[in-house]
């Protein structure tokens, strides 16, 4: 029997001419699609009722394009470990299987995060910019030791942040709304305490919950005003938890003093954005988990995820991956 899937994730359509023979000597036929981030509900609209499975990044399978493709599509396979852009409810109703990569981009996320604490701190990318542009202007900095981070959401890249942070001396607070273990609370020395007391205390504020209901425009006006103006905000989780629209306020007013944004609530990011022009922002393309090992870690369990979820036995899995994305 022939499946045919919808390939659309963006991290691995480069490699599309190695996975395609892959996924052939299972009997795959690939649906080829462009995509440019993320294919939107009216994009997939387009291929309803066309595909048995899809490997897709952020695309967004709501429930009236689950309907639209059931009783068809048996499985999504989701590369990365997101999958707020799909409807669960509808999904488990249509009978639609959701597979991810828990815990895919850890070590590189809570990278980022320290790398943006430090550049915050110590002032790097200004005196660059600033010595680059003739001027010998000293900046003045902070240690890290002298600073408090505040991280929302202590899951597994939170406390990556944590253990990072604490190496550099930084007093730490935590907040969730799920139980934070109590020995790595002990290890960490991490303050557990409410949203409102971490967004008045920190002087860095890292963003890594998950999108749900409960974090949808968690840092919004009212959350944004409690920071202290000499605080910056750091989202490498999901654009919505932040409220842009209040952020791009609190930063052209003076009321938070910078923001490092890896991602957005439209990606890609409007070229009309004002982010786009503050000096005081730091900016990336939703990149944060850039690691070659993470992503063929993900690769590889994006694929099995595919193949199981259409009852394809694939025990030769590795030895196919290998023969086939070894080839020229």
């Amino acid at each position: 029997m022939t499946f045919v899937v919808l390939f659309s994730a963006p991290y691995m359509l480069p490699r599309r001419h190695h996975f395609q023979p892959l996924l052939e000597s299972y009997g795959i036929e690939i649906l080829p699609v462009k995509v440019e981030e993320r294919l939107s509900e009216t994009q997939l609209l387009a291929y309803a009722g066309q595909y048995d499975g899809t490997i897709c990044g952020d695309d967004r399978y709501t429930a009236r394009v689950l309907e639209a493709c059931a009783p068809r599509l048996k499985v999504i396979s989701k590369w990365g470990s997101g999958v707020d852009s799909i409807d669960h409810e509808a999904a488990a109703r249509l009978g639609v299987q959701v597979c991810r990569t828990p815990n895919a981009f850890t070590l590189p996320v809570a990278d980022t995060v320290l790398g943006y604490i430090l550049a915050f701190a110590r002032r790097q990318p200004w005196m660059d910019r600033a010595m680059k542009a003739g001027q010998w202007e000293k900046i003045p900095g902070r240690s890290l030791s002298e600073c408090t981070l505040g991280v929302v959401g202590v899951g597994n890249i939170g406390k990556a942040v944590i253990r990072r942070a604490r190496s550099f001396g930084m007093r730490i607070l935590g907040n969730d709304i799920i139980e934070i273990a109590p020995d790595f609370i002990a290890e960490n020395q991490v303050e557990v305490t409410s949203l409102e007391n971490l967004l008045q205390c920190s002087d860095f504020v890292s963003l890594n919950c998950d999108l749900n209901p409960t974090s949808y425009h968690l840092i919004n006006e009212q959350t944004l005003k409690l920071m202290k103006p000499t605080a910056v905000l750091i989202n490498a989780a999901r654009g919505a938890v932040v409220d842009e629209v209040a952020l791009i306020h609190a930063l052209q007013s003076g009321q938070i003093a910078g923001a490092a944004l890896d991602v957005f609530e439209n990606e890609p990011l409007p070229l009309d954005s004002p982010l786009l022009k503050m000096d005081q922002v730091m900016l990336a393309p939703h990149n944060a988990n850039s690691s070659p090992s993470a992503w063929e870690r993900v690769h590889r369990n994006t694929l099995r995820n595919l193949l199981q979820g259409l009852g394809i036995a694939c025990e030769d899995l590795e030895e196919r991956y290998l023969k086939f994305t070894n080839s020229p």
